[in-house]
């Protein structure tokens, strides 16, 4: 994209807005079984999305080891928001809502894309992000699987794991997974962070205090919850 915010960016965010915002209304106001078709084929748009990739990739004689590994953070929660759809455990739509909202919803505001609509890869970027964040929003606000007690600790547990894993492919391939050798080469917020590595820890302390605000409308739910839980054994201790 030539800039940020022109024209078929911010209508591409309308459409992409405006379809998760009709999928997440219908399933909280009208939930049934058939949320589980509309998150299961949304699962298989999100696989043969990836996977469509791959394919392209093969054809153009393009891929490579160095940066077409499903390594990135937004290849890695295609796959685990696709279980999460499908399956519907607690750990994989937790990673989804918080890796999608994090992290994912970052390259739609700003995309590191050089394409243009209607290109094959401008389709594939947005719908990839775009399929993430609505598979967020659709488990916890729509579906209600919300994140349980811990879930900021075990989401940034596994981020580090990804981190470490993704370091250490990059030391071999001479990728750039995660950004963590160089900002992206399109503007993006991580060239606000300062240099390498200084964006890398701030990035880190950002995407921490950013699960923690995703998290603390549940974590004020949990605590109201368990409040007269509390005040009634402390009644029965009397």
């Amino acid at each position: 994209m030539s800039r940020l915010l022109s024209a078929e960016h911010l209508i591409t965010l309308g459409v992409i807005a405006a379809c998760t915002a009709a999928l997440v209304v219908a399933a909280r106001r009208r939930p049934g079984t058939w949320t589980v078709t509309a998150c299961r084929a949304l699962a298989l748009v999100i696989l043969a999305n990836e996977l469509g990739w791959w394919v392209w990739l093969g054809f153009e004689h393009t891929w490579s080891p160095s940066y077409a590994l499903p390594l990135q953070l937004c290849d890695v929660v295609a796959f685990v928001s696709a279980a999460a759809l499908w399956f519907r455990r607690p750990l994989l739509a937790e990673l989804t809502y918080f890796w999608g909202l994090a992290g994912t919803a970052n390259g739609l505001i700003s995309p590191d894309l050089p394409d243009h609509f209607p290109s094959y890869l401008f389709l594939q970027y947005f719908i990839a992000h775009g399929a993430i964040v609505a598979a967020a929003l659709l488990l916890v606000a729509g579906l209600r699987i919300t994140p349980r007690k811990g879930a900021v600790g075990r989401v940034a547990a596994l981020t580090l794991v990804l981190v470490v894993v993704d370091a250490a492919a990059n030391a071999v391939t001479g990728g750039n997974y995660m950004y963590l050798r160089h900002t992206p080469d399109v503007p993006n917020l991580l060239d606000l962070m300062g240099p390498w590595p200084v964006y890398i820890v701030a990035a880190a302390a950002v995407a921490l205090a950013i699960f923690v605000v995703l998290d603390l409308p549940f974590a004020l739910r949990r605590r109201s919850a368990a409040a007269p839980l509390g005040l009634r054994a402390n009644e029965v201790r009397r």
